[in-house]
């Protein structure tokens, strides 16, 4: 690796995954006014949408998506292009 390009300032943050509330500790260098409470200690925190204990990827479970709603809203939007 090259020398001097890497930051130095790593510390303890706290991840949580705002879909299902589950919190990790992380080394980490990014920047956060929030903390958060683990075990007695106070974390920064940051915010997540989505981590590997939520994403489908990793949980093997998918949500089921309005698909058939949207396609059929697309098929009556275009229907007037349609050539007979």
């Amino acid at each position: 690796m090259k020398k001097g390009i890497h930051p130095e300032d790593y510390r303890l943050i706290a991840f949580k995954d705002m879909s299902n509330g589950d919190v990790f500790l992380t080394r980490s260098t990014a920047d956060t006014k929030e903390t958060l409470d683990v075990d007695g200690v106070e974390y920064p925190l940051v915010k997540l949408e989505i981590s590997r204990t939520s994403h489908p990827f990793y949980t093997g479970k998918s949500k089921l998506i309005d698909a058939a709603g949207r396609i059929d809203k697309f098929k009556n939007k275009y229907a007037k292009f349609k050539k007979e």
